[in-house]
């Protein structure tokens, strides 16, 4: 299993770690198999979506943000519960295929870690299998 670190700048951001992650499979040597990915942070999740049009990113924020609202009177008494809903809809793994060394994703897709508590200094684990 491999680690890497992100780190997020705003209160909620979405970053592309489609680098990172295809960094941390050239070190495991695979050519095929399955990639997981997995986000151990109950305040953050990962999803897989469009790359070449921000504005898809933009609006899945506004979105999250008008159905789960930071204030929205919630028992949770440390003050973040938007975040735990908010990472629990988008879920903390993602399966992807490797072929040919490198992540199987669709022409528009990346992987973006979604960050609903930051900023901070977050984790995601990856794990390679052969197929």
């Amino acid at each position: 299993m491999q680690e890497i670190t992100v780190r997020t700048r705003s209160h909620t951001d979405f970053v592309n770690i489609d680098g990172p992650v295809q960094k941390a499979l050239d070190q495991a040597g695979l050519s095929e198999g399955v990639v997981h990915v997995f986000v151990p942070h109950t305040t953050a999740g990962i999803t897989i979506n469009e790359n070449a049009d921000p504005d898809v990113v933009a609006d899945i924020q506004q979105v999250l943000e008008r159905v789960v609202p930071w204030k929205g009177g919630y028992a949770h008494v440390e003050g973040n519960a938007a975040a735990h809903v908010k990472a629990s809809m988008m879920g903390f793994s993602q399966t992807v295929l490797l072929r040919g060394g490198r992540l199987a994703l669709g022409t528009w897709q990346s992987l973006y870690f979604c960050e609903f508590d930051g900023p901070r200094t977050r984790k995601v684990w990856v794990q390679a299998m052969a197929a």
